[in-house]
């Protein structure tokens, strides 16, 4: 007699156990998904950016500058955002090119390469401002608005980075477009570039919530005197 009201009181722990185990697997569950389901949402999120990209320079609307990304010196892309950026300041779309990119090391520095890949194109120096901490896109932006004075602008690169420096522009109070600097293909690391964009999605939008800081600020550097634009 003993043993069954034993069991029946085991049968009946493990019986009122088992809806507890159930809620542990579905929490369970849910913080595995969850992460993967928010980073989804905000790569949709900084995607959707992709209604003021355009293809020509033709087509895009006349902006007081343009702010040029930018890549590997003398890699397909950098020549490809040089000869973008060119042909918006030739055609009349833009005043000035603000060339910004990486310049941490004393023997590489893209905006310096940038500059001289523009002037041998035809653009005059004094047209050409270069920004030397745009480390990270969002830096670039950051700086573009607080440094340089830039309120409105065509953002120059390829489009699998457009919507995301969109995006960063707009949450920075930047109006602007951009110009899908893509003129040729880039191969099998055009895979890699869009995988990296979705990593680098979620940290923009971290830079965003966070209001970081660019590293580097410093002193102002109008990139037009008042009354120039």
């Amino acid at each position: 007699m003993t043993e069954t009201v034993e069991a029946e009181v085991l049968h009946d722990a493990v019986q009122a156990a088992k809806p507890g185990r159930r809620h542990l697997w579905a929490w369970f569950f849910s913080a595995l998904l969850t992460p993967p389901i928010i980073m989804a949402l905000i790569y949709v999120e900084v995607q959707r950016h992709q209604e003021s990209i355009y293809d020509s320079a033709e087509a895009v609307p006349a902006m007081p500058a343009a702010i040029v990304f930018g890549a590997g010196i003398n890699s397909r892309e950098f020549k490809d955002r040089i000869d973008t950026a060119v042909g918006l300041y030739k055609s009349g779309k833009v005043l000035k090119l603000l060339m910004t990119g990486d310049n941490r090391y004393m023997n590489y520095n893209e905006p310096i390469a940038m500059k001289k890949a523009a002037v041998s194109r035809g653009v005059p120096e004094q047209d050409i401002v270069c920004d030397f901490a745009g480390f990270r896109t969002y830096d670039s932006l950051y700086r573009a608005r607080d440094i340089f004075g830039v309120k409105q602008a065509v953002l120059v690169s390829q489009r699998y980075h457009l919507p995301r420096a969109i995006f960063l522009a707009q949450c920075l109070g930047l109006k602007v477009v951009g110009i899908d600097a893509g003129v040729h293909s880039y191969g099998p690391i055009q895979s890699w570039y869009d995988l990296r964009e979705f990593v680098a999605a979620e940290a923009a939008w971290l830079d965003v919530i966070a209001g970081r800081k660019p590293k580097f600020l410093g002193k102002k550097e109008p990139l037009f005197i008042e009354g120039e634009e």
